[in-house]
């Protein structure tokens, strides 16, 4: 399948390499990226067949760069590839126009079957996501009730970013990555709709209890 076109996108270089490295010498890597502006800006160009990225990428984070993406490159698949298991970031994915979801805990030969599998049209994601389901779990995904509140953690982040921590200082209080905390963050402004910091924290002011 060489002639099946291949964007890279994840902000670990050395991780980033290892994956170019590992589909190379069955698929046709025309570019890889670290950040998701720069993907988003840059694919249309390239003209790819599938777009294998991660989701929590600095700046733009991954389901944020999907929805972008599916507008510009209708036709063309895309695979997340990450560490995240939460079903509901999952389903929001597959109702974004994913084909595959494969985390990053699996198998390198695991990737490559997804990629194979969307090549040929179908759709993938990591067996531990869709254990139970019956049917296809791409519709099962899809028609997942969308959360409307934030999670208990989405919670905890936003309560110590408004109380002024940076996301180091959250990061290490919650006993978390910073990349993490930054997921977090820019998840729930995606979620609700907000552009700035100053936005996000009028939006705690008001919304969270206060601390005594």
């Amino acid at each position: 399948m060489l002639n099946t076109r291949i964007i890279l996108a994840d902000d670990h270089r050395i991780l980033l390499d290892a994956i170019k490295n590992l589909v190379e010498p069955e698929f046709e890597v025309v570019g890889v990226y670290e950040d998701g502006q720069s993907l988003i800006k840059q694919a249309p160009q390239l003209h790819p067949d599938i777009i294998v990225l991660d989701i929590g990428m600095p700046g733009i984070n991954g389901i944020t760069a999907a929805e972008e993406l599916k507008k510009l490159l209708p036709k063309t698949r895309l695979i997340f590839l990450t560490m995240c298991q939460d079903l509901d970031t999952v389903a929001e994915a597959f109702r974004l126009g994913a084909s595959g979801y494969v985390l990053k805990t699996a198998a390198g030969t695991e990737l490559i079957h997804a990629v194979r599998e969307v090549a040929r049209g179908g759709y993938y994601a990591s067996p531990v996501l869709t254990e139970g389901m019956t049917g296809s779990f791409v519709q099962a995904f899809k028609h997942m009730k969308k959360p409307h509140e934030l999670t208990s953690r989405q919670m905890e982040v936003l309560q110590l970013l408004a109380e002024g921590m940076s996301m180091k200082e959250v990061a290490r209080s919650l006993q978390i990555t910073p990349r993490t905390v930054a997921f977090h963050k820019y998840t729930i402004m995606d979620q609700l709709h907000i552009k700035s910091n100053a936005e996000l924290i009028n939006f705690a002011s008001s919304h969270l209890p206060a601390q005594s």
